[in-house]
């Protein structure tokens, strides 16, 4: 399917108030369901992995192999038998929507229960992220939630090719497909979107720190902030430099394109000399440029790294997403915390320490959604914390923090139930 040759709408509106009608159909599924649903989906994946990726590389040979979204951009085969797999761990985790989170009886008789209820209608707005579109539709239907995917251009023709076996599944259990609706890449659709306040519960956008600005300065209808991940990783003076260089190097290096990999390393001077040539060994392989600070530069120059620049002002605060990595030495964990107090979105930091009160000081002081003690900051996800899939990471405080699955897809409702009571 080529984008060029389809005629984009002048609106979104017709769209988005069928997805609107037909979310009533997802309200009243029963769990059997949704897990029948979710299996088959699963199995519908599997069975279409050569096609997925041939659409896929319609998709992937429209991008420059050295744009970071590549790797985001890529379903290949273990991609998509892990997508199937997630799917499956959704399915078996308890429906969030319909349980009972208070129940009681007032003196007047009156009986009140305060239950858990799907939102409506959500809408995600991504960028080059294909298995977004899997795994919100698989947290949607197991909650309840019709959903509107707004996917970026460069995700196109596998994001329309994935839709087209959802309704395949959706229709097979005489589903309204319209539950689950892919809208148009033209951005100039986008303001439509965040102004739906009729039909559309909740945004959440998933991507750069732009869009999610975008998306916070202009939506009238509430948000999640999900996504922007500038993580430090603190290396405190007593820290186990054996470990620490690994669980820098894999924070790093393991996949540099996503939100929770590591942006800033943060070292004590004292130990800048020793450890910095020894994760540099890492470094190099993997070809990472380093912006350095005028300390690690200086300590850097003499160990000859080959990738190696001087750190500007806004190479701390950045989300680099590649290869690329800047370096701040500190005298101190005050130091360090006042570094990440300034540059930090608030979502993943660490400490390499075996002080255990300066670990005590820093999880307390630090604010972000994850914070961790001798650990990469690579494990904020749902699934490695037992949540399933994850529509993002929230780095908002109200409603949703951390990893956004499937337990947040619901809000409350109040059912009252009378005896001829009433109030003068």
């Amino acid at each position: 399917m080529e984008l060029e040759t389809l005629a984009l709408p002048k609106t979104i509106i017709p769209l988005l108030e069928k997805t609107h009608a037909a979310s009533g159909e997802m309200r009243r599924l029963t769990d059997e369901k949704k897990k029948a649903i979710l299996e088959r989906l699963a199995v519908v994946l599997l069975e279409n992995k050569a096609q997925i990726i041939a659409e896929n590389l319609k998709d992937l040979i429209r991008m420059d192999l050295s744009d970071p979204k590549y790797d985001r951009l890529v379903l290949n085969e273990s991609r998509i038998e892990a997508l199937a797999e997630s799917i499956r761990e959704i399915a078996v985790l308890p429906d969030p929507s319909g349980a009972t989170l208070l129940e009681k009886t007032l003196d007047n008789g009156l009986k009140i229960k305060k239950i858990a209820v799907p939102m409506g209608v959500i809408g995600i707005i991504y960028e080059a992220r294909p298995n977004v579109t899997v795994d919100v539709t698989a947290l949607c239907i197991r909650s309840g939630n019709a959903v509107v995917l707004r996917g970026g251009s460069d995700a196109f023709d596998t994001n329309s090719y994935l839709l087209s076996l959802i309704h395949q599944v959706l229709k097979e259990f005489n589903i309204n497909p319209a539950c689950i609706t892919l809208l148009p890449t033209d951005r100039a659709l986008v303001k439509e979107l965040l102004t739906a306040t009729r039909f559309v519960d909740l945004i959440i956008p998933r991507g750069s720190a732009s869009l999610i600005q975008f998306v916070r300065k202009n939506s009238l209808v509430p948000t999640i902030e999900t996504g922007a991940g500038v993580c430090h990783t603190y290396v405190e003076s007593s820290a186990d430099l054996a470990k620490a260089i690994e669980i820098v190097a894999n924070a790093k290096i393991s996949r540099p394109s996503v939100c929770n990999s590591l942006e800033t390393i943060i070292i004590d001077e004292a130990i800048a000399p020793t450890f910095l040539p020894l994760i540099v060994q890492d470094f190099a392989k993997a070809e990472v440029e380093i912006f350095a600070d005028e300390v690690s530069f200086d300590v850097l120059s003499k160990s000859n790294y080959p990738y190696l620049q001087k750190a500007q002002d806004d190479d701390f605060g950045k989300e680099f997403t590649d290869f690329k990595c800047s370096i701040k030495t500190v005298k101190n964990i005050e130091e360090a915390l006042e570094h990440i107090r300034k540059h930090s979105t608030r979502h993943s930091e660490a400490i390499l320490t075996t002080n255990e009160k300066l670990a005590e000081l820093f999880t307390t002081e630090v604010d972000a959604a994850a914070v961790y003690t001798n650990a990469s900051t690579r494990f904020t996800d749902g699934g490695q914390f037992g949540l399933g899939a994850e529509i993002g990471i929230s780095t908002q405080k109200l409603h949703a923090r951390g990893p956004f699955a499937l337990e947040k897809l619901v809000t409350e409702k109040w059912v009252i139930t009378g005896d001829g009571q009433v109030r003068w």
